[in-house]
């Protein structure tokens, strides 16, 4: 069984569909984007628009849904059944997975691939979170410490931002604004 419904979900249990029977276990519907929207990798589009790097992050309360990125094969070993792609089981005993409508199901192995939110609950008694557990920051500079930074976090700046593709883009801005601190000081 692999849990999750994002990009390395849905890769992960397609492959190994291709070789065992495999359940894709999702707490949401899985989203596909075509990877060549008018012949064009969509990696492409979003830089040549601007939309990888268009700094929108502090206007989002709610983060969308990631999507996978699929050139058909996802889609169609998705829809073929392989993988079998169902709703979070309701329980695990052993190796047996219980589901919400009360089938069960032998599993020997469990991917989780359910991506990550970051642990940052030492920062609460310094007042650096909201309620929700999240950074209180502005493209990456904590609103309420001077010179605590943050990088890679969904959505700090962009679309992009919590990706090999902006994190180094985003750094680099923070390491500008933390060092013009620093010499203000």
């Amino acid at each position: 069984m692999v849990v999750g419904a994002g990009n390395s979900a849905v890769q992960i249990a397609a492959e190994l569909a291709t070789h065992t029977r495999v359940t894709l276990a999702a707490r949401h519907p899985v989203r596909f984007a075509r990877q060549r929207p008018l012949g064009r990798d969509l990696h492409w589009w979003l830089q040549r628009t601007g939309l990888d790097t268009l700094p929108v992050g502090r206007f989002l309360r709610t983060p969308p849904t990631q999507l996978v990125i699929d050139d058909g094969r996802y889609r169609a070993a998705v829809a073929a059944g392989a993988p079998d792609l169902r709703p979070v089981f309701s329980a695990i005993d052993g190796t047996k997975a219980t589901w919400t409508d009360g089938a069960t199901e032998e599993i020997d192995t469990i991917v989780l691939a359910t991506g990550y939110r970051p642990d940052l609950g030492y920062l609460r008694p310094l007042g650096a979170l909201d309620c929700d557990g999240h950074p209180r920051h502005r493209e990456g500079l904590s609103t309420t410490h001077p010179g605590l930074a943050y990088v890679g976090l969904e959505w700090q700046r962009s679309l992009s931002s919590n990706s090999l593709r902006g994190v180094g883009r985003d750094a680099a801005l923070v390491v500008r604004r933390l060092v013009a601190h620093l010499d203000a000081r």
